[in-house]
């Protein structure tokens, strides 16, 4: 699983020498039409013997064959009922070679060779993805995962050993049965108690950003009733769960529906706060010379992006200014420019370094009419004086 430091690590990646260049390759699990794959293998050969035409064009045929080549052998292994998508990422004159398995939510399968990695399906994948966890809890049990892009891993949990009670009988007038079923509630509060403080601990220790809990109706309020008002904060749906006999496909599908119906409200949410602090002249800027501008000056809190979003663009060479005007010569620093032909290229691994949250954003008619791209911003450096303004929740 691709983690955000791996994300970070790609994103640091740049070649300005002529020895060097990066190389990105995705490959999307499809059903085949037959058992031989072999459409999967001609797709392939295809993108490999165009990116080897393309890199020859460009003076890049040395420093591309190796990888090439290495690609290749790799992707004779893929097929496309495996149930994992893959990603590669290589610079041969820098000894880098990575390979990730992902989601196969990917847009399609593709070969890249540039300057940079092409890192503009990772970061639609991941978007605004945040740490997640999950707590399967009963009164007596509590089960704990990571999730992340479909992936759970369990951790340790927390377990309390039910009372074991001597004899059949309930005694004088009922009397033991009653002690008995005072004890087993007993436990099961403290129980809860210590659910929630082993919450608490992991919110202190930023283990998780968003919650979601797992458990049988009738002990939800009680648990509830405990939770620290932090860990309250970060949790973003609950589903009914036996925890003894639900499976883990049926954990994984509740908690994508409910990540997904998270996500989806507060990319609504942070679309519409943008376009009102863009209109009172606040904190949102829309239009990609606004937006560049803010990025440069380390503005930005969220980067939103039209999910076909692409502009031609001029890079400095020597300082890596972006600008949306053709010039030759950049008006920073006077070096020389060269050309981008996806701005995407350079902003989304500007916004990973800088660790600044990532929006696609579709279907929003507003949005569209606004450029495209917009962002939130933590402050304006042309209206503060002397105190940044806060950022937005």
């Amino acid at each position: 699983m691709i983690t955000r430091e791996d994300v970070r690590e790609l994103a640091q990646f740049h070649s300005n020498g002529d020895a060097a260049c990066a190389l990105s390759f995705y490959f999307v699990p499809r059903t085949p039409q037959n058992k031989s794959h072999r459409e999967e293998g001609i797709l392939i050969k295809d993108l490999v013997r165009n990116a080897l035409r393309e890199a020859e064009k460009n003076g890049k045929d040395g420093c591309a064959r190796a990888d090439l080549e290495r690609i290749l052998s790799v992707a004779e292994n893929l097929h496309g009922n495996q149930p994992r998508a893959k990603a590669i990422f290589a610079c041969g004159a820098r000894n880098f070679w990575r390979e990730f398995d992902l989601p196969p939510q990917l847009p399609a399968t593709g070969l890249f060779v540039n300057r940079r990695f092409h890192l503009k399906p990772i970061a639609r994948l991941l978007g605004a993805q945040p740490r997640v966890w999950i707590a399967l809890v009963d009164r007596h049990k509590a089960r704990f995962f990571d999730f992340r892009m479909d992936e759970m891993k369990e951790r340790e949990g927390l377990f309390r050993t039910l009372p074991f009670r001597q004899g059949r009988s309930d005694g004088f007038a009922g009397y033991q049965g009653g002690h008995a079923q005072r004890r087993l509630q007993d436990d099961a509060l403290h129980h809860f108690k210590d659910v929630a403080a082993h919450l608490q601990s992991a919110v202190e220790h930023e283990a998780f950003e968003r919650l979601i809990v797992g458990c049988q109706d009738a002990n939800w309020r009680e648990l509830n009733f405990h939770l620290h008002s932090y860990v309250k904060e970060r949790l973003i749906g609950r589903f009914s769960a036996d925890v003894g006999k639900i499976t883990a496909d049926e954990i994984r599908e509740h908690a994508t529906r409910i990540l997904r119906e998270s996500l989806d409200q507060r990319r609504r949410a942070v679309v519409q706060e943008v376009l009102n602090q863009a209109k009172s002249n606040h904190r949102g800027v829309t239009g990609l010379r606004r937006v560049l501008r803010s990025l440069e000056l380390g503005e930005v809190q969220a980067l939103l992006l039209g999910e076909n979003f692409s502009h031609v663009a001029m890079e400095c060479t020597n300082c890596g200014h972006l600008d949306v005007h053709m010039v030759r010569f950049c008006p920073v620093c006077g070096r020389e420019t060269r050309e981008l032909e996806d701005i995407c290229d350079a902003i989304i691994p500007a916004a990973i370094r800088r660790d600044v949250e990532l929006f696609y954003v579709s279907d929003e008619p507003e949005f569209d009419r606004a450029g495209n791209i917009a962002a939130l911003l933590r402050y304006r450096a042309d209206q503060s004086k002397g105190t940044a303004i806060p950022a937005a929740s």
